[in-house]
């Protein structure tokens, strides 16, 4: 039977690939989430290891965080999967990529190194890529935008759910209607495989690097009524 980590970065495709690997009857034994060790925030979508840690618990999967810097970033995510492997018994480590090759290759490569299978469950050509934003919609996970390049997005799109609003208003404009590029990056707090909900309080905006961030002052983990 197959037993994977999770390249877990929090947003709605990491999501979607835990919830189609569930479906298939694939166990998830972990969650793995890149953190550069001067910040103490995720790679890619900058989100705090505390939010993380949550989504972890509200999903009821341990979360493994892989210290590591730019440099080093490959070394580290194959030593820590190798150690993974070993105390989990891991027969392969998944990703949420969609169809951007350069990212399916290092995943290859890596997992390669390590003695697993790389598993791709959302793969597709670019041109389903507005379908997959359906799809994960008719989901039911609730994910919202966290951070947006400037050049791409502007401010006003933070904070906005990934509903059908959503999905209407981002096909106007000149980018990847999944973000594959980086042009936003989402937090998921809810849905089917959640046990509780997290809520999301007090949002303010920051800046890091070239983007704008949302960055939450009040969060916490929530029971789920029984009617839900």
């Amino acid at each position: 039977m197959k037993k994977l980590a999770l390249s877990w970065s929090g947003g709605k495709d990491a999501c979607l690939a835990l919830d189609v690997l569930t479906t298939q009857g694939i166990e998830v034994a972990c969650l793995v989430t890149t953190v550069p060790k001067e910040l103490g925030r995720t790679f890619g979508h900058g989100e705090k290891m505390e939010l993380i840690k949550l989504q972890g618990e509200a999903l009821g999967i341990p979360v493994h965080f892989i210290q590591c810097t730019f440099e080093d970033y490959t070394d580290r995510f194959v030593g820590d999967l190798m150690k993974l492997k070993k105390e989990l018994r891991l027969t392969g480590v998944a990703f949420g990529d969609l169809y951007f090759e350069p990212h399916r290759e290092w995943g290859e490569k890596v997992a390669a190194q390590v003695g697993v299978e790389a598993v791709y469950p959302l793969w597709m050509e670019e041109k389903d890529r507005l379908k997959a934003l359906e799809t994960f919609i008719q989901t039911g996970y609730q994910s919202t935008v966290i951070r947006v390049r400037e050049e791409m997005l502007d401010s006003s799109w933070l904070g906005r759910n990934v509903d059908f609003s959503f999905y209407h208003d981002i096909q106007s404009k000149n980018v990847c209607p999944m973000g594959e590029a980086g042009e936003y990056h989402t937090f998921t707090y809810d849905g089917p495989l959640f046990k509780r909900r997290l809520v999301l309080e007090h949002p303010d905006v920051i800046e890091l690097e070239t983007t704008k961030k949302l960055e939450f002052r009040n969060y916490y983990l929530e029971s789920k009524s029984k009617e839900e």
